[in-house]
């Protein structure tokens, strides 16, 4: 409902096709309206039509499918253009155009909705944004603009509530559509809510377009009387008076709603509602100011320039409403997109002459101003951070002073006082700078620019320090040989001389590959790179370039000088010499239990043998089952820590080899798939270690190590399936569930051994490390496979036949069976075939156990839990009073001592809590207790003389 006449082509070329004949006559340049001047031209004057090429004589014009008018498709995309005044825009610092914050808003824009989007920077310092795509992505583009990138007013209209749902439509596709089309966000009270103030946020034109259509929405489903009225829209703004203060008085005097669309709403139409007699009374007031104008008002039309119309319009158009309401004149602006510098006045004839002075006075009242100075001297002026530029503005807010890339001047634009003032210390600054400061350019060629610039800009800054200049190297996609250098006279000229220099001597330069093995890069690189450090210390003109760590190159680059390079080589390839040679390792399998000795106590025995040998001993982690310290280093001292090792094992153990004479062509049968024949034998006998000589060396030697009756054993078992292997060993595979395994073993390899004695075959079970664990290999003899496989099948087949069985168990024990997450039960389920034991629920008093699994290997779990609770029955409780200040000996460090004699005696040793006086108590079998207690009481005698207190 603002009278700010911005207005579309098309409106405006209603507006000058409305005048009135006399009124056209009477439009002239000035205040006097001298009758003698032409009318405006129309568009048909102006752009006149091309003539139409006539037909040759004869020919007759013919209608059909080819010259008939065919409709044209409408494309699937389309292109807007939406305009930011400066005075909304939400980012206004000139300095990053095209970069920061604004750029991000605009990519981040396009990629929610899809639409592309071109920024540009309008003469007035307005932003223009062209958003290009398909409807719906630029109708949310333009929302996401308007909410991002322009400041944001928020104005609430009131409706009756009952007229709510209609503007939120079906789904809310209707209040959807109305934010799409407004770009604002409405925001409409719940339905619990009494209020009936619709909220709407964004920009001041979107803010009126979207209080115009709810008004709209809420006259048509009002039950009261809606009138219409189709008022040019020249004349709205006599209607709506400056400020909206007119129709704001008719609403309250006549009590009708009175809807004049916006000026940026192309609508004539004007909606009143309300009672029957107060519409009628409020169109009365309407139609006589409407008919009052249309009579008296007269319009001339004057040429102000398209800068200065952002003058005359005003901040959010006040100047337009100042007009308006000083003087009763409306002032028509053409549109942003028009390129007519033509400003109508329409009003009454002997004000216009006072509106047209005010026009003239906003017009002029600000002036455009520019001062020469050469583009390269710009930053200067600006100062670092805007801190010299700032000093100027801060004096002088209204001016402003914009900076074109490329172009030799400054223009400033401001109150013509200010601007001056402005444009004198713009001036000043120039000639200071131009006196004291000079530039040069410099061609180098573009691969030699990241090495000017140096490691992290070490060498350009350096060189910017130095010099006191300032240096522009263009970036990699400019492809510019270019180098500018700004400062100083003479630094100018030594920062010259010394990058022409470096640049010579980098032609100079060579450039060499060195083959150097990607496992000794990090060796060769150091810890936190400090070897590599010293290596560019020593050679500091040699650039030094490793491959990428993901592209497993071998390439190491060196660059620099030649003789540089060249003694940078040398110096590398003795590196890498040294560290092959270093890099010789070997294996020795240590028995499990003789690697804590190897290590000795705090690691003493392990440094002394690696500072002695000069090597590297790695030992296999504690919860690995790996029995190998390998040694890495020369191959002399390898062989050195090899021995020394070997010794230690050989004192601590009756560790004996002997070598076995087997055909090489029977090894890889004797060693079995991934080594799961030989590696039965270790198992089975102790852990002995058995190497087989390299393939294809011919070598009949086996080598068996390990403690001599341990030994002996995997000797005897060794040549015993060599033999039958020469006979025609046979091999058949069976398969059995992973769980069933430890039952067909048996405890200790019971079961299994009986098999073995029986049959003469050798069963071979799968281990952790194996893929395939149901898989279970027999070797023999054919007759012996034959019979092992006839009575592990039956032992299978029996383990398949699942039975349920229920027995008595006290409760008062059912806590042991199912204590630490039911770890007893697990291992019992482990060792027999995987049996399923369930006790009753905490709290229930029922003694009955179910068990569930194969038949054998459930009597067999029945068998061991009856043996379990035979020993929970033999078991007693006594207490030992010990004072409370001899605990924490007896614990020993971390419990070390007390973990001791529990695991030494198998009882459970409970002390007290140390604000519970109570005894130590120590569970277990009458015998074991007592020696159980006589060890805790030694500790305490041990510990202190005095303490003379025995149970016993």
């Amino acid at each position: 409902m603002s009278s700010v006449a911005v207005l579309t082509q098309e409106s405006f070329n209603e507006h000058r096709s409305g005048l009135l004949p006399e009124q056209v006559k009477s439009a002239v340049a000035g205040p006097s309206g001298a009758e003698d001047e032409d009318s405006l031209p129309t568009y048909k004057d102006a752009f006149p039509p091309l003539p139409e090429k006539p037909l040759p004589e004869g020919v007759q014009e013919t209608g059909n499918a080819w010259t008939t008018k065919i409709k044209p498709l409408k494309s699937s995309v389309i292109t807007q253009v939406f305009h930011v005044p400066l005075e909304e825009r939400k980012y206004k610092d000139m300095n990053q155009f095209g970069e920061g914050d604004q750029a991000k808003v605009c990519l981040d824009i396009m990629h929610k909705t899809g639409a592309h989007l071109e920024l540009s920077m309008a003469k007035d310092q307005g932003l223009s944004i062209m958003v290009s795509g398909k409807h719906d992505a630029v109708m949310k583009a333009r929302k996401e603009i308007v909410s991002r990138l322009q400041t944001q007013a928020s104005a609430t209209v009131a409706i009756p509530k009952e007229h709510h749902r209609f503007v939120i439509g079906k789904s809310g596709e209707k209040l959807q559509e109305l934010e799409l089309k407004t770009a604002t966000k409405i925001q409409i009270p719940r339905p619990e809510d009494p209020s009936n103030l619709i909220k709407i946020s964004g920009t001041k034109e979107g803010l009126e377009k979207a209080k115009h259509e709810i008004l709209l929405i809420s006259a048509e489903q009002d039950k009261r009387a809606v009138e219409r009225m189709n008022i040019e829209k020249v004349y709205h703004p006599f209607i709506t008076g400056a400020y909206n203060k007119l129709v704001g008085e008719w609403m309250q005097e006549t009590g009708a709603r009175i809807n004049v669309p916006p000026p940026s709403v192309n609508k004539t139409e004007i909606v009143i509602t309300g009672e029957k007699e107060q519409v009628a009374l409020a169109m009365a007031k309407i139609k006589k100011i409407y008919e009052e104008k249309k009579k008296n008002a007269t319009t001339i039309a004057v040429e102000v320039k398209k800068s200065q119309h952002k003058y005359v319009i005003g901040p959010k158009g006040n100047t337009l409403q100042e007009i308006l309401d000083r003087t009763g004149v409306s002032v028509e602006i053409p549109p942003l997109d028009s390129s007519s510098e033509t400003v109508i006045l329409r009003g009454e004839p002997d004000r216009l002459g006072q509106a047209l002075t005010e026009v003239y006075a906003k017009a002029n009242s600000y002036t455009v101003s520019s001062v020469s100075a050469p583009s390269w001297l710009h930053r200067f002026i600006i100062g670092k951070k805007g801190q010299n530029l700032a000093k100027i503005t801060q004096q002088m807010p209204k001016v402003h002073i914009e900076f074109t890339e490329g172009e030799d001047k400054i223009t400033l634009e401001g109150p013509t006082k200010d601007v001056q003032i402005v444009q004198g210390q713009i001036e000043a600054v120039v000639t200071d700078l131009v006196s004291r400061m000079d530039y040069t350019e410099i061609s180098v060629d573009p691969k030699f620019h990241r090495h000017l610039i140096g490691k992290g800009g070490a060498n350009i800054n350096r060189i910017k320090e130095q010099h006191k200049v300032s240096v522009r190297i263009p970036p990699d996609n400019e492809k510019s040989n270019l180098i500018r250098i700004e400062g100083d006279p003479q630094g100018v000229q030594e920062a010259k001389k010394e990058l022409l220099e470096l640049a010579s001597r980098m032609e100079n330069e060579r450039t060499k590959d060195m083959i150097i093995e990607q496992r000794f890069h990090r060796a060769i690189i150091g810890q936190k790179g400090e070897k590599i450090k010293e290596i560019r210390d020593k050679f500091p003109e040699v650039i030094i370039n490793f491959p990428d760590p993901t592209q497993k190159s071998d390439i190491v680059q060196l660059r620099g000088p030649r003789t540089e390079v060249e003694k940078c080589t040398k110096f590398m390839q003795k590196m890498v010499a040294e560290m092959v040679e270093n890099s010789f390792s070997v294996s020795v399998p240590i028995f499990k239990q003789f690697h804590k000795n190897i290590i000795g106590k705090g690691g003493a025995n392990i440094k002394k043998i690696r500072e002695e040998t000069n090597t590297k001993i790695d030992l296999p982690a504690e919860n690995s089952n790996s029995e190998m310290i390998v040694i890495t280093g020369k191959k002399a001292n390898c062989e050195a820590a090899k021995n020394r090792i070997l010794a230690i094992q050989k004192e601590l153990a009756n560790i004996t080899e002997v070598e076995v004479s087997i055909p090489s062509k029977l090894h890889n049968s004797l060693i079995g798939s991934k080594g799961r024949f030989v590696r039965s034998i270790m198992e089975e006998c102790g852990g002995v270690h058995i190497h087989f000589p390299t393939e294809g060396s011919g070598i009949d030697a086996v080598t068996i190590r390990g403690p001599a009756e341990e030994v002996e054993k995997a000797k005897k078992q060794l040549l015993s399936l060599a033999e039958e292997k020469q006979i025609k060993g046979h091999t058949v595979e069976l398969r059995a569930k992973p769980e069933y395994h430890k039952f067909l073993i048996g405890k200790g390899g019971g079961n299994i051994r009986k098999v073995r004695d029986s049959t003469g075959a050798r069963i071979i079970f799968p281990t952790a490390d194996d893929k395939d664990q149901e898989l279970i290999t027999v070797i023999g003899t054919e007759e012996a496979v034959a019979e092992a496989q006839k009575e592990l099948e039956a032992l299978i087949k029996s383990l398949d036949n699942v039975v349920e069985d229920v027995m008595i168990v006290d409760p008062k024990h059912h806590r042991f069976f199912v204590a630490r997450r039911g770890q007893v039960l697990r291992d019992i389920a482990d060792e027999y075939g995987g049996v399923i034991v369930s006790f009753p629920r905490t709290g229930s008093q029922s003694d009955k156990v179910t068990l569930k699994g194969a038949k054998d290997c459930l009597e067999a779990a029945k068998k061991r839990m009856l043996e379990m609770i035979e020993d929970l029955d033999a078991q007693v409780i006594m207490e030992c009073v010990i004072p409370q200040k001899f605990h924490r000996s007896i614990m020993g460090p971390k419990g070390s001592r007390i973990q001791q004699i529990t695991k030494d005696h198998n009882v459970q040793i409970k002390f007290p809590d140390r604000d519970d006086h109570k005894n130590i108590t120590v569970s277990r079998y009458h015998g074991i207790v007592v020696t159980a207690l006589k060890c805790v009481n030694f500790k305490c005698l041990g510990k202190k003389k005095k303490f003379e207190h025995n149970i016993f």
